[in-house]
């Protein structure tokens, strides 16, 4: 709930940067890497491959990255912010920032350390799982 809840004011915020559907994930982490490859943002947004597909082109079209080839291997294409993109990140972290700070409004620092350590092991558990079922398998339940 509390995912979807931030995720929609982030939708509403941003759409007059032009950016819809949680575009703002993928130009997030290209900004904070810029020259990674669609498959790697993908994993790193545990979303699949056409998911990714269809919002870097998106974000591609809307100008707010490019596609380069790799220097070694033609075929790779790394991901780059353009001045587009660059412009828009500061605003997306400030929203997160105080996303963040609304969220964690009142607590103590010991409790938000407490916090962020659960779901860090919360998150590895769900990965684990993520992974398991994204390369085929079953889960036993």
């Amino acid at each position: 709930m509390i995912a979807r809840a931030l995720d929609s004011i982030s939708n509403i915020e941003f759409k007059e940067y032009e950016l819809t559907k949680g575009q703002y994930l993928y130009l997030v982490r290209i900004c904070e890497n810029p020259g990674i490859i669609q498959e790697k943002l993908a994993e790193m947004i545990k979303v699949d491959r056409t998911t990714a597909a269809r919002a870097i082109k998106k974000l591609e079209i809307n100008g707010f990255i490019e596609k380069k080839d790799d220097a070694h291997n033609k075929k790779i294409k790394k991901l780059y912010p353009t001045k587009k993109g660059k412009q828009v990140f500061p605003v997306i972290k400030k929203e997160n920032n105080y996303s963040n700070q609304i969220a964690l409004e009142g607590l103590s620092k010991k409790e938000v350390e407490t916090i962020f350590n659960i779901l860090q092991r919360v998150r590895k558990n769900v990965e684990k799982d993520w992974e398991f079922v994204k390369k085929g398998n079953k889960r036993n339940y």
